[in-house]
C-alpha cells in the first residue's frame, strides 16, 4: 500500500467524523463532570438564578444517568468509529436514545422552561450530532460511507 493510499484510507469520511465525535464527546465530558459536581452555590456564582441552580441541584439521578450513559456512550462510540469497528453502531444508538431520555426530561421537569431557548437549541444540537454520528456509523457498517 502506497503512503497516498494508506492516507485516503485514513481519512475516510466515517473516521472523520469519529475524530470531531471524540472531540466533541471529550467537551461533553468537561460538562458533565461540571454538572454532577456543582454546588447550588457555584452554580449561582457561575451565573445561574437561584431557581435555575435549584432545578439543576434538584435533578433526579436518573437525568445524570442519561447525560452520563449519553456522553460516554458518544466517546466510546466515536473511537469505535474511528478504528471502523462494527460495534459502533449500537454504542451510538444507545448514546442517542440517553440523549433523547435527557431531552425528555429537560421537558417534563421543567429545565427547558427554567433556563429557556439556549437550553433547548444546546440540547437539541447534542441530539442531532449524536443522530449524525449513528447515522455515519449506520452507512460505514453498510459500506455506503467511504
Amino acid at each position: 500500500m502506497t503512503a497516498t493510499a494508506s492516507t485516503a484510507s485514513y481519512l475516510r469520511p466515517s473516521r472523520i467524523a469519529g475524530i470531531l465525535g471524540v472531540a466533541w464527546n471529550l467537551f461533553g465530558i468537561v460538562q458533565f463532570v461540571r454538572t454532577v459536581t456543582a454546588s447550588r452555590e457555584a452554580l449561582i456564582s457561575g451565573g445561574m438564578t437561584p431557581v435555575q441552580a435549584e432545578i439543576y441541584a434538584g435533578l433526579p439521578f436518573w437525568m445524570d444517568a442519561a447525560f452520563a450513559i449519553g456522553v460516554f456512550g458518544g466517546l466510546a462510540g466515536s473511537v469505535l468509529l474511528v478504528v471502523g469497528h462494527r460495534a459502533a453502531v449500537p454504542v451510538l444508538a444507545v448514546s442517542l436514545v440517553a440523549y433523547l431520555v435527557l431531552y425528555a426530561g429537560d421537558i417534563a421537569l421543567g429545565v427547558f422552561a427554567a433556563f429557556g431557548t439556549p437550553q433547548v437549541a444546546i440540547l437539541t444540537t447534542v441530539v442531532a450530532i449524536a443522530a449524525a454520528l449513528l447515522g455515519v456509523a449506520l452507512k460505514a457498517r453498510a459500506g455506503a460511507a467511504d
